[in-house]
């Protein structure tokens, strides 16, 4: 299949990862070359695809700070401007399925009254303008969506997105393996945001007595400075923000990684790359943690800091030979892509010429209403 990916354009798809959603554009796009398809990335520039479309000239982080522009008609014209760019080359190309990475509301519509066989992406929980685009284009079965947890599931109301699917997000687990020799020490890696639990993570550490070797970019420099840097020393130690040939042997050589989320994390990209590494993962009760750790990992309640100080204790009687079986066979970019292909495969038989598609939209109007009321 020629497929068109379009990703969201706040960072580029590129090495170091700011983010699961970067590293996930960066699989999928190289699982399903792999597999065979054709791919055209369409992306900020800087990203690093070989088969990159720039549909704006940088990313817009750099352009237009999202923790200052966020809701802003200066940053909202900066990503229409540039995914109406890709949208016209898209519908003018022979593209078979699109699949949607945005987190722009609109393309969702655009794709459902063109009649493109499309997949949508939800990697965050539905926000209002979300919900509505996706809700407004329950009529149209050319459009699918996903989810990446039975979690996520749970956050949408089925009634008004009867094409939504659950296909879990995949990590290269040809790459992310196991190597030989275990370090007495503990990972945490990940954005140094509040909502990511890297104090309440050091507190477990302290309390437990452990090593805890921290890596990933600071996002929030107020909370690094008020509540992680004066914590360093005595076996925390920040080792900063590298890319992933930089962290995969520091993640597979360590005793578990430590996974806190304080929010409902959509999936955890971090997680699946540790059990792929055979490390099991230590983690907060929240969002999808328990769908991608099953039984390879302490999960324990959200924001218990003696409930994961106790899971540094006993993280020993989890099997890493299971914890790498479990990744290869759920967690894997082969499995993601195998989600992806049939729900293609489903989008592609709905297609309808975009006259048909219309009159579909026109005769179901009074359930669309219904849904949106």
């Amino acid at each position: 299949m020629k497929i068109a990916v379009l990703a969201h354009i706040r960072h580029a798809i590129a090495e170091p990862f700011r983010g699961g959603m970067e590293a996930h554009c960066h699989s999928l796009c190289r699982g399903l070359r792999r597999a065979g398809h054709e791919v055209v990335l369409f992306a900020a520039a800087g990203s690093d695809d070989p088969q990159l479309v720039a549909i704006c000239d940088a990313p817009y982080e750099q352009v237009l700070p999202w923790e200052v522009h966020r809701g802003s008609a200066a940053l909202a014209d900066y990503q229409r401007r540039a995914f109406e760019k890709a949208w016209d080359i898209i519908e003018a190309g022979d593209f078979e399925v699109v699949h949607n990475n945005s987190l722009f509301p609109e393309v969702i519509g655009w794709a459902a009254e063109a009649g493109l066989a499309c997949v949508t992406s939800q990697h965050v929980p539905p926000f209002g303008i979300m919900r509505d685009a996706v809700s407004a284009a329950a009529w149209a079965d050319h459009a699918l969506f996903t989810v990446t947890s039975r979690h996520q599931l749970t956050l949408w109301d089925r009634a008004a997105t009867p094409n939504l699917r659950v296909v879990g997000n995949g990590v290269d687990t040809h790459y992310w393996r196991p190597v030989d020799g275990i370090d007495d020490y503990f990972t945490w890696i990940g954005r140094i945001v509040p909502t990511k639990g890297l104090a309440e993570a050091i507190a477990a550490a302290k309390l437990a007595g452990v090593r805890l070797r921290i890596f990933g970019p600071v996002e929030d420099v107020a909370y690094f400075a008020d509540r992680i840097e004066p914590r360093l020393g005595g076996g925390i130690e920040y080792h900063g923000f590298r890319r992933s040939d930089g962290l995969r042997d520091q993640l597979a050589r360590s005793r578990a990684a430590v996974v806190t989320p304080m929010w409902d994390e959509p999936f955890g990209l971090v997680a699946a790359e540790a059990l792929a590494c055979g490390v099991p993962v230590l983690a907060f009760d929240r969002g999808a943690m328990r769908d991608v750790v099953g039984d390879c990992g302490i999960v324990v309640p959200p924001a218990d800091v003696a409930a994961l100080a106790q899971a540094f204790r006993d993280h020993g009687r989890i099997d890493r030979e299971d914890c790498r079986a479990h990744a290869v066979a759920r967690l894997s970019i082969e499995a993601m892509i195998a989600g992806y292909e049939a729900c293609y495969g489903d989008a592609r038989a709905a297609v309808r010429m975009p006259a048909l598609a219309a009159a579909a939209r026109s005769s179901s109007q009074s359930r669309t209403a219904a849904l949106l009321a």
